[in-house]
C-alpha cells in the first residue's frame, strides 16, 4: 500500500521512525494498540514528548513554533505515528483552534494561546453541538449578549468531546439573534474555569464518559477573548470544520487497523483454513484495501492544496474516511463473531493485565465497534456532506 516517495521523503521517514523508536513509552504503546482507553495523562506524557522534539505543530508555520513542514513530510509523520501506535496528538487545540486564531485573530491571542496550544499547557474542547443543532449548526441558541467589555453567555453545548479535562472551549455564541442565523454568530475563547460553566457527563453505550453536556450560565466572557470581528464567527467556524474534515480520514490510523484485521484473521479458523483465506471475506478486505489506497491518495492531493484553504474536498476526505473506519470494524467482529460479544471495561480501562472472557485481541472489539458507529455522525453528518460535495463540487 506504500505510494512512491523520494530519497528526501525516505529519509525524513527513517529520522521520525528513529525518534519514534527512541522516544514512544511501551505503556502507551501497548494501550493503543490493544484498543485500550487512554487517560488524560497519556495524552499529554505524548503530547509534551513530541512537542520537546519541535514536532507537535506539524503543520503550522515554523513563525508560530511550528515544523514547517510540507504536506509529504507531515502525512508520512501521522503514517509513522499511526504504524508505531502512538496516542494522537489531540485535534481541538492544534489542529482546529489554532489554525482559527492565525487566521482571524490578534496578535495578543497569537501569542497567548499558540505556544500553549503547543505544548499541552492548555487542553481545549469545542463548543458546537446543541440539542437543537447538531448538522443545522446556524441554529445554535447559546446567547452572548454584551456588557461593557464582557460578553455574558447563557446556554448549552453537547456531545462535548473530553470537555471533563478541558481548560479551554472555543465556542459559537449568537450575538445577534435579528439577523439570517449564519451572520449573528460569533466565536468565543472561553476558560472552562470561569464560574457558571457545569459539565456533565454523557456515558456512553460501552460505559466510557467520552463525551458531556455544558451549560453556561450568565458567565463573563471579555470581550478580547473574540477571535475576529462580532457576527463573523461562521466564517470561522466553517474554515475550522474544514480542517477538522481533513483530519477525521485518519489514513494511518486505518492502515494500522488494517493491519490488525488482516492478523485477526489468520489466527481465526474456517473449515480448517485461515479465515483470510475464504473467498468472500478477502474479497470483503481487498475491496477494503483498495478504498483505503484511493483514499490515501485523496488526501495527499487536498493537502498540497491547502494554501488554497479547506475547501468542498475535505468533506469527501470526511465521507469516506468514516466509511472505511466503520467498515474496519464491522470486518474485525464479523471476524471474532461470538467471540466479540463478552464485555471487560476492567480490562480496557487497564485496571487487569487480561480479559477474563475472551482473548485479548476480542476483548475490545464488541466497544470499538459501538464507538466507531458516531464517526459518520460528528464533524458534520455524511448525509449533509454529500449535500456539500452536491452543491460545492458538482453545482447540483
Amino acid at each position: 500500500m506504500d505510494l512512491n516517495y523520494s530519497a528526501d521523503d525516505e529519509a525524513f521517514r527513517r529520522d521520525v521512525r528513529a525518534f519514534l523508536a527512541a522516544n514512544l513509552p511501551p505503556d502507551l504503546q501497548h494501550k493503543v494498540r490493544s484498543h485500550l482507553r487512554l487517560a488524560r495523562e497519556d495524552y499529554v506524557r505524548w503530547h509534551r514528548i513530541v512537542a520537546q522534539q519541535g514536532w507537535s505543530a506539524p503543520a503550522w508555520p515554523v513563525e508560530y513554533g511550528g515544523a514547517g513542514w510540507n504536506a509529504t513530510q507531515r502525512h508520512i509523520w501521522d503514517d509513522e505515528c499511526a504504524r508505531a501506535g502512538t496516542p494522537p496528538i489531540l485535534p481541538f487545540g492544534v489542529n482546529m483552534v489554532a489554525p482559527v486564531i492565525m487566521a482571524f485573530g490578534s496578535d495578543e491571542q497569537k501569542a497567548h494561546y499558540l505556544p500553549r496550544i503547543r505544548n499541552c499547557d492548555d487542553w481545549w474542547c469545542q463548543g458546537y453541538s446543541e440539542p437543537g443543532a447538531g448538522s443545522d449548526l446556524a441554529s445554535l441558541k447559546t446567547t452572548a449578549v454584551r456588557d461593557g467589555d464582557h460578553y455574558i453567555v447563557n446556554g448549552q453545548k453537547t456531545w462535548t468531546t473530553l470537555a471533563q479535562h478541558a481548560d479551554m472551549i472555543f465556542c459559537l455564541v449568537r450575538t445577534d439573534p435579528g439577523v439570517r442565523k449564519q451572520e449573528g454568530i460569533s466565536f468565543l475563547l472561553i476558560d472552562m474555569k470561569t464560574p457558571g460553566i457545569t459539565v456533565r457527563p454523557i456515558v456512553m453505550l460501552d460505559e466510557e464518559h467520552e463525551v458531556n453536556e455544558v451549560f453556561f450560565d450568565d458567565v463573563r466572557v471579555p470581550v478580547a477573548n473574540r477571535v475576529g470581528e462580532e457576527n463573523r464567527g461562521w466564517t470561522y467556524a466553517k474554515y475550522l470544520l474544514g480542517h477538522e474534515r481533513t483530519g477525521i480520514a485518519a489514513v494511518g490510523r486505518s492502515k494500522r487497523e488494517l493491519r490488525f484485521l488482516k492478523q485477526l484473521a489468520l489466527k481465526q479458523r474456517k473449515r480448517g483454513a485461515p479465515l483470510l483465506h475464504d473467498p468472500l471475506f478477502a474479497a470483503k478486505v481487498a475491496h477494503l484495501e483498495i478504498e483505503l489506497m484511493a483514499l490515501e491518495v485523496t488526501v495527499l492531493r487536498t493537502i498540497a492544496q491547502e494554501h488554497k484553504g479547506p475547501g468542498p474536498q475535505a468533506s469527501v476526505l470526511k465521507v469516506k474516511g468514516t466509511e472505511i473506519q466503520q467498515m474496519l470494524t464491522e470486518l474485525m467482529v464479523e471476524a471474532i463473531g461470538p467471540g466479540a460479544l463478552p464485555f471487560e471495561p476492567d480490562y480496557l480501562d487497564g485496571d487487569i493485565a487480561q480479559p477474563l472472557a475472551t482473548d485479548a485481541d476480542a476483548a475490545p472489539l464488541a466497544s470499538y465497534y459501538f464507538n466507531f458507529r458516531k464517526t459518520s455522525i460528528y464533524g458534520g453528518s455524511n448525509e449533509i456532506q454529500k449535500n456539500i460535495i452536491a452543491q460545492m463540487m458538482l453545482g447540483l
